[in-house]
């Protein structure tokens, strides 16, 4: 009989963590608010909350939403504050910065809401190629949670894992 190729790792305790499995649906979009502000620098407090009152939300459902300034402005906090209660009933998360921090504060949100019990002591592999932007903090995020209950932790693929962490016995 031939030799028979076995698959290794198949049949291993080990766990591969794929980040880009959680990616969510739904449309990214940056908004910036420097049309609102008088010649792009001051912000009039009747005339931003008139544009807020004014503008369509509803075109951002189910949107995730970082909002900006692209100008030099300084924005109070309240003004952000009071977008973000204009989109709250529509946009699924909204954030200041741009669309790399919505990214990774999405990001923070889904793996601090996972249920890590079943990689207790078990070799885990965090799959690191992805073709959805899955932002480099989230990798982080991740170790961190992992470490306290992982056996093992390794980055990449198992053919070729660059080792993290190993649990001293």
């Amino acid at each position: 009989m031939a030799d028979e190729i076995i698959n290794r790792v198949a049949q291993s305790k080990l766990v591969v963590i794929d980040l880009e499995d959680y990616y969510p649906q739904g449309k990214r979009i940056q908004f910036d608010i420097k049309d609102w502000l008088f010649e792009g620098f001051v912000l009039k407090e009747k005339d931003f909350r008139h544009y807020v009152a004014e503008h369509d939300w509803s075109q951002y459902q189910n949107q995730y939403v970082a909002l900006m300034c692209s100008t030099d402005a300084i924005i109070p906090a309240w003004a952000y504050m009071l977008i973000t209660i204009a989109l709250a009933t529509y946009s699924k998360k909204t954030i200041i910065g741009d669309l790399s921090a919505l990214e990774t504060s999405i990001y923070q949100d889904i793996i601090n809401g996972l249920d890590f019990s079943s990689y207790q002591d078990k070799p885990i592999i965090i799959k690191g190629c992805s073709n959805k932007p899955v932002p480099e903090n989230a990798y982080i995020f991740l170790a961190e949670k992992l470490k306290p209950i992982a056996k093992s932790i390794m980055y990449g693929e198992a053919c070729s894992s660059v080792p993290l962490f190993k649990k001293k016995k």
